[in-house]
């Protein structure tokens, strides 16, 4: 009797295997490929592929510049310059703009289709010299001493195994190891869900003010207005998760409900008109994880966290974790006697970005805060400082800290002056921050 040996399973080996083809993952495939390493980035989707979060931070420019990418970012994008400010308790609007922060070298940034920046950064990761692979889902990692066996699924429901020797984790709202490791945590300090579409016809501001995007304030959170290279308009509805728990009817006339509630953004969308009929959904979005590296993996962007776009910072913070993560892929690959300390200062970086941001967002529907961004003022140098964390400049050597401190002493100051206004928002905040559970039918985002 012939018995027949089964072939052994292929293993494909690399140096480095990146988990999902966003900005983080992209961006440390390409700058991994250049040190010479194999890397393989595996993307469950195919590009270009729909992602919200359209508007960039002038800091990208630099990361940008590093990668090689910036004109071709700039031929798919609109240039924004600044931020209108839009409140329904004021008279009048309030504009800001970058080139007015205490760093002058970063005067604008872009408004663009995620799914073309997305596009252009996965094939210059490709062009780079990194693998990779469209279509395919990672569904296991097992780590040991020496690095990982992944398990994968292709679209043709095929398996492939690869063995890494350091794994990347940038599969954005994923958190594909966040889960593994239940390490994920949501943010009990902020619970926050979306509405939001694609309008063509929206009328915007005029001139060199076009490419603005505008907040929006009204009474369940705040409104973005994002204007494209092509025509169509950004709008988002972020808002407590007990509102969009309320939904009765379908989602498009809920969203055009809400849009109602904000009469100076409705007057902007009257005449215009739902791209493909479509509204977008996503509920209780707020987490971190509680560490972001491991002995042989690290977890970049959405991956590690995500607390709320109003500061349009995902894709920097994504970006510039890529930079410093391919910094500790080196070093563990290459000098591992190292690698803890390289850790160490790693956690720190991961945690500053949004700690810094967060204090702002905690705050964005608090009447005194939304004060200081209808009446900006620069004593001590403190418009310049809040529109340099508003611009991303966060990790550099601009001396902004000392005059964020006094703006907080200031909002504080603020807030004692109106201590019945200050108590009672604080009282709603904490009701409206509550988990009202998962929405009907929601369209939870995947946010890499």
């Amino acid at each position: 009797m012939n018995t027949v040996t089964p072939e052994p399973e292929q293993v494909h080996a690399c140096d480095v295997l990146v988990i999902g083809g966003g900005p983080a993952g992209s961006t440390i495939a390409t700058l991994l490929a250049r040190q010479g390493r194999h890397v393989v980035m595996l993307e469950k989707a195919h590009h270009p592929r729909f992602h919200v979060g359209e508007s960039l931070l002038p800091a990208n420019a630099q990361l940008f510049d590093r990668l090689g990418v910036r004109e071709q970012v700039e031929r798919i994008g609109m240039r924004k310059w600044g931020v209108e400010f839009c409140s329904p308790t004021h008279a009048h609007r309030s504009y800001v703009e970058f080139a007015d922060a205490w760093d002058k070298s970063m005067p604008y940034a872009w408004q663009v289709r995620r799914s073309d920046l997305d596009d252009i950064l996965f094939r210059h990761a490709a062009a780079a010299g990194a693998r990779v692979t469209e279509g395919a889902r990672v569904r296991d990692v097992a780590f040991d001493d020496d690095g990982a066996d992944v398990q994968v699924e292709l679209e043709d429901g095929s398996a492939r195994r690869y063995r890494a020797r350091f794994v990347v984790d940038a599969s954005g709202r994923d958190t594909f190891l966040a889960n593994r490791m239940r390490c994920k945590q949501r943010n009990t300090r902020h619970n926050s869900s979306a509405l939001f579409a694609h309008f063509q016809g929206a009328r915007r501001l005029e001139g060199k003010l076009e490419g603005n995007i505008s907040i929006f304030w009204f009474q369940h959170g705040w409104f973005w207005f994002i204007p494209l290279a092509d025509g169509t308009t950004s709008i988002g509805a972020v808002c407590w998760p007990y509102y969009l728990k309320s939904r009765d009817k379908p989602l498009d006339a809920f969203f055009a409900d809400t849009i109602a509630m904000c009469p100076e953004l409705a007057a902007r969308l009257e005449g215009a008109t739902l791209v493909d009929g479509q509204v977008h959904a996503t509920g209780n979005y707020s987490y971190s994880a509680t560490h972001c590296t491991g002995d042989r993996y690290v977890l970049l962007g959405d991956a590690y966290a995500f607390i709320d776009p109003v500061f349009s910072s995902g894709v920097y913070l994504a970006m510039y974790a890529a930079f410093e993560g391919a910094e500790l892929v080196a070093t563990r690959l290459d000098r591992p006697a190292e690698a803890a300390a390289a850790r160490q200062r790693f956690e720190a970086m991961m945690r500053k970005g949004p700690r810094e941001f967060s204090w702002f967002i905690f705050r964005v529907t608090n009447p005194t805060m939304r004060e200081l961004f209808m009446h900006p003022q620069n004593p001590w140098r403190v418009k310049e400082a809040m529109l340099s964390l508003l611009a991303g400049d966060i990790y550099g050597s601009t001396p902004i800290w000392g005059s964020l401190r006094i703006l907080k002493i200031v909002y504080w100051l603020m807030s004692l002056g109106h201590l019945p206004r200050t108590l009672r928002s604080m009282l709603r905040r904490r009701r409206n921050i509550r988990d009202a559970g998962p929405l009907s039918g929601e369209n939870v985002l995947d946010a890499r």
